[in-house]
């Protein structure tokens, strides 16, 4: 039999990224916190959690974690059917569902499914961000139960529900392709023109580079974590970027964005991988996400 007590010393201390904010949610001491992480610990002989700032679960802890939520989610349900099971009143203590997400979706589409899901859910969305070709190893390693991803084929003991196509338009400002692209929008003047890219991980440039160049082009970089930023920065000319769709057209409406090519754009498909368990609280968010792509995304 598992130390659910100690289980969910593990997984406030991730929640949380140390023990002392842990120890705060618990309402209970420092100590206490980590002598039930550590006999855990020790009784399984394996490492949990890595001590740092923030703390972070190992891979065993991570799953481990999983676990404590998906049973929140099930000792809800069961309490929301019989409420006389007064024992298993959580009282405030909400259940944290971790999904990982790319930064694009959340910041176009995903938020209206979040709103309608913490609105009517006693829940918290824990959300990690991570490029859609990523995502799906979140899953895999246990860091959370559902993501939105790149990748069609579900990971080992997961569904995959196709959601749509994201469409990403190559933009820039006006005064921007002027500048580097007077002659046209060649492999050389792309490999001048400063770009913009999310992180190390980001592909999409590299995408559309090649179905428009027919070449691999290496291309100068900004690095913009941001999606409200890579907008931003596109209309004030700093650099060209893979922005999607639904951000950008009040832009090209307005003139301040132009396309680089016209009607060159990248679609992308995503879909919901989440684990495969009848746990109804995480089908009711499913069905929410669902609803949301359908009217954010292409299908």
């Amino acid at each position: 039999m598992l130390d659910y007590l100690s289980l969910s010393a593990v997984a406030q201390v991730v929640r949380e990224g140390s023990f002392e904010r842990a120890a705060r949610a618990l309402h209970v001491t420092p100590s206490a916190v980590s002598q039930r992480v550590k006999q855990l610990e020790d009784r399984l002989g394996l490492a949990l959690i890595v001590r740092g700032t923030p703390c972070v679960a190992t891979e065993a802890g991570a799953w481990l974690c999983r676990h404590v939520e998906q049973v929140g989610m099930l000792e809800r349900e069961l309490h929301s059917a019989l409420p006389a099971l007064g024992a298993l009143d959580a009282g405030d203590q909400r259940v944290t569902l971790r999904v990982a997400v790319n930064a694009d979706s959340l910041g176009t589409w995903l938020m209206p499914a979040i709103a309608a899901f913490g609105a009517r859910e006693p829940a918290l969305v824990d959300l990690s961000i991570d490029d859609e070709t990523h995502t799906a190893e979140w899953l895999r390693t246990g860091a959370v139960l559902a993501a939105v991803t790149a990748s069609p084929k579900p990971g080992q003991g997961c569904r995959s529900v196709p959601l749509g196509r994201m469409r990403y338009r190559a933009t820039a400002s006006p005064d921007f392709k002027k500048k580097y692209f007077a002659r046209g929008v060649t492999a050389k003047a792309l490999a001048e023109a400063p770009s913009l890219a999310f992180s190390r991980k980001d592909k999409l440039q590299a995408q559309w580079l090649q179905a428009v160049c027919g070449e691999a082009v290496e291309v100068p970089r900004h690095w913009l974590p941001s999606t409200q930023a890579f907008v931003a920065a596109s209309v004030a000319g700093v650099g060209w970027g893979m922005n999607p769709a639904t951000l950008v057209e009040p832009h090209l409406r307005d003139g301040s964005l132009v396309e680089l090519v016209r009607g060159a754009d990248l679609q992308v498909p995503l879909y919901w991988h989440h684990v495969r368990l009848k746990i109804p609280m995480l089908e009711r968010l499913t069905q929410d996400v669902v609803a949301a792509a359908r009217e954010g995304l292409e299908p």
